[in-house]
């Protein structure tokens, strides 16, 4: 009758479903499954929900799936969404995260980190939180910008008129005409079928786009020009952080520390892969003079901005 007893409980313990978390942080990025952006945000739950001991869920919706890169900024806002993966989209709210993507802002990856984890980065973070609500718990470095074409490009000069598809954003557009090409707004869904029409001649994007568009199909040539050099943030909600006992809000912003660390070590990897993998669909790389381009496109790149963003232009070159 005992062992009947224990038989009975132990079966009701069994179907017992675990317990509910206390929080739930629904977590959406534009990245697909394969991504570092991805694999680092799964780094990211697993810490949480391990560290908070199961009192935080995290769920991590990939490819869009809870929207658009705006779309979930706005979903935070209004507390349908918690986090997200973000960039220079936010200066449409906050004018000095332009300079997450503003070219030829950063010589090399020193300078970069010296700016994100400095006095510019704490600027650009907390005109974010002011003017979004979000708090910037961690940063990510992006690949930088390169420009392909079928023909190689080490100097300004070498553009002649070239037609270069970029993204429909007015300081690109003026930095490529101040470059000697001939800049065309263009969605990046359409930039293969209009290199292969020969509609435009080249294009910029980082290598993981390089690759994942299936660009070396038609691209022979990789210019390094590195003329874009940024970063992303991993934002949450400052209501959603918030709402949350101070020894959870410590475990996600340590989570999210990790999530830095492990991003860098997988950014490593991915670069060092595009680069063979690219080289082995035979692109040729194409080493360029950087202080030439930069030199030419700078007062283009001044001119694009309002005077608090070239302040903050200004900050960053003195680094």
């Amino acid at each position: 009758m005992i062992g009947f007893g224990l038989c009975v409980a132990f079966s009701l313990c069994a179907v017992q479903p675990a317990q509910a978390a206390e929080y739930v942080l629904k977590f959406g990025h534009l990245a697909n499954q394969q991504n570092v952006w991805h694999r680092a945000a799964l780094r990211f739950k697993e810490r949480v929900e391990a560290d908070s001991g199961g009192r935080i869920e995290v769920r991590v919706y990939p490819s869009d799936q809870l929207g658009g890169e705006l779309d979930m900024i706005n979903s935070i806002q209004l507390g349908i969404a918690d986090m997200t993966i973000t960039g220079e989209s936010l200066q449409n709210w906050a004018p000095k995260a332009a300079l997450m993507a503003a070219p030829y802002a950063f010589r090399d990856r020193e300078q970069l980190r010296r700016a994100v984890e400095g006095e510019v980065g704490e600027e650009i973070g907390a005109q974010i939180n002011q003017r979004t609500g979000l708090i910037p718990l961690t940063w990510l470095e992006r690949g930088p910008r390169e420009l392909t074409a079928n023909r190689p490009i080490s100097h300004p000069d070498d553009l002649r008129g070239i037609r270069l598809r970029v993204p429909n954003v007015p300081l690109f557009v003026a930095t490529w005409q101040a470059l000697g090409a001939r800049p065309t707004p263009m969605a990046f869904s359409e930039v293969f079928t209009s290199l292969q029409q020969s509609t435009i001649e080249g294009q910029e994007n980082p290598l993981d786009l390089i690759e994942s568009g299936s660009l070396f199909e038609v691209q022979s040539h990789v210019s390094l020009t590195h003329h874009v050099r940024g970063w992303i943030y991993v934002v949450i909600g400052q209501r959603q952080l918030e709402r949350m006992p101070q020894e959870l809000q410590r475990v996600v912003r340590e989570a999210a520390d990790e999530m830095q660390r492990y991003h860098a070590e997988l950014f490593e990897q991915d670069q060092q892969r595009l680069d063979q993998t690219l080289r082995e669909r035979g692109m040729v790389f194409v080493e360029v003079d950087q202080e030439a381009f930069a030199e030419q496109a700078r007062e283009a790149v001044l001119g694009a901005l309002n005077e608090e963003q070239r302040a903050l232009f200004e900050k960053i070159q003195a680094l």
